[in-house]
């Protein structure tokens, strides 16, 4: 119902902006969305908070046990900030407001990406909803992006969130600063291969129906400072704040000092928009921090680093981030922390029932894999491939029958994963 009625809402008010009432139709949009969100996704954060608070004072009004539990539908991050845009882009100009219902609706719950991204505007489809460009070409690099993303889902991103979530379900005291390591380390690549490998999939589908959907991720761990991160992890939502919330604070027409600030409030806001807890808002926050402090000259310092001393510093601030992205709440986020950086802590037997149970060998192939993967080398594969293709009719037949056998053979043991392994759902569902 919330999708339907934001479809409806955002078609209306695009008409409206186009006859003539621009800012009537765009602030009913902004307040209409922000409304949904806020109420389905902010509104236990808040009332939690606001109970905490009046109990702190000690009072315990009975109304507080009779307050419901707001469920989050899922994928409303994701097709809020799609509807929003397409009204803001239709306010400035940049797009003419849909006459078709079916054309803006089709935009809107377009299946392949609803729920987990990579989030479209209505410019990136709008001419695509009338002229797909559907052919075997196109279905055969959808099909074959789809089994990628599909193996980095149950191969890699399954396999080490089995680390990842043994080790983040004990206390931080239970291990050793090298397992808390590892854990994080673990949670960093199931992250990515899980958010890239759904991407991958949504990209693939809507080649096969004849859609180009935007690039969502460019290789984010080869980055050199926490800015060009950014850049590369979850690009369309990063340019969806850049376009829509940080040019509309001034972006950088601004003083310093307030441009520093509409960074950081961009990134608090990106924070929150990941999850209603103040540990997400603390992730955004320490990104942001990160961003300003490079911006203020510490980029010019790492320029003169050797590119591994500036990875180095790039990966081990992304990691002690995403500590406060997996934690379930602040305090276990400080003392994994701490952990990480101490020499007490864990025991013996903990670390052998660890290693029994998850350093086994397919652990450690998926940990070379997701290392190796997580750099450019697939598009260098591509590149050498079609360059033997194009060779002679002998290395032509030959690159065309070891892709097919390789994309079956990748297809076929992903399913075979799929069967067997129990329910794990892509992480930005819950977003």
């Amino acid at each position: 119902m919330v999708l339907i009625a934001t479809t409806l809402a955002d078609f209306s008010y695009g008409l409206l902006i186009e006859k003539g009432y621009r800012k009537l139709g765009l602030w009913l949009s902004v307040f209409t969305n922000i409304a949904f969100l806020g109420y389905f996704k902010y509104f236990n954060f808040a009332f939690e908070n606001f109970a905490a608070i009046v109990e702190f004072f000690g009072a315990t009004p009975e109304i507080f046990e009779h307050v419901p539990y707001v469920t989050l539908p899922i994928g409303i991050s994701f097709y809020t900030f799609q509807t929003m845009s397409y009204t803001i882009d239709v306010y400035h100009g940049k797009v003419k407001a849909s006459r078709n219902i079916i054309d803006y609706a089709a935009f809107v719950t377009m299946f392949p990406q609803l729920v987990a991204g990579p989030i479209v505007r209505y410019s990136d489809v709008e001419h695509q909803l009338r002229n797909k460009s559907i052919s075997v070409e196109n279905f055969t690099l959808g099909l074959k992006r789809f089994i990628i993303g599909l193996a980095k889902k149950m191969l890699v991103a399954n396999a080490f969130a089995r680390v990842a979530d043994l080790i983040f379900t004990h206390q931080p005291s239970e291990w050793s600063a090298g397992v808390l390591w590892f854990g994080i380390i673990a949670y960093a690549l199931q992250l990515y291969y899980d958010f890239s490998g759904y991407s991958d999939m949504a990209i693939g589908i809507g080649r096969m129906l004849g859609f180009k959907f935007p690039e969502n991720f460019n290789y984010p761990y080869i980055s050199q400072s926490i800015r060009e991160m950014w850049q590369r992890w979850h690009i369309t939502l990063s340019l969806w704040f850049r376009d829509y919330l940080y040019i509309s604070l001034g972006g950088s027409r601004v003083s310093l000092s307030r441009m520093y600030i509409n960074l950081v409030i961009v990134f608090v806001v990106t924070g929150l928009w990941h999850g209603a807890a103040w540990n997400f808002l603390f992730w955004g926050l320490a990104n942001g921090v990160f961003i300003v402090i490079e911006k203020l000259g510490f980029s010019s310092v790492l320029k003169r680093l050797p590119k591994p001393v500036r990875h180095f510093y790039t990966m081990t601030a992304w990691l002690l981030t995403l500590v406060l992205f997996r934690s379930p709440d602040l305090h276990f986020a400080g003392d994994y922390l701490a952990g990480m950086f101490s020499a007490a802590g864990g025991s013996p037997e903990r670390f052998v029932y660890l290693s029994i149970l998850h350093f086994n060998t397919e652990i450690l192939i998926m940990l070379v894999i997701g290392i190796v993967f997580s750099m450019p080398l697939y598009p260098r594969l591509e590149i050498l491939f079609k360059t033997l293709q194009h060779k002679n009719a002998i290395t032509f037949t030959l690159v065309n029958i070891f892709t097919i056998l390789f994309y079956t053979a990748l297809f076929i043991v992903s399913a075979s994963y799929l069967a067997s392994d129990t329910y794990n759902p892509f992480i930005y569902f819950r977003f």
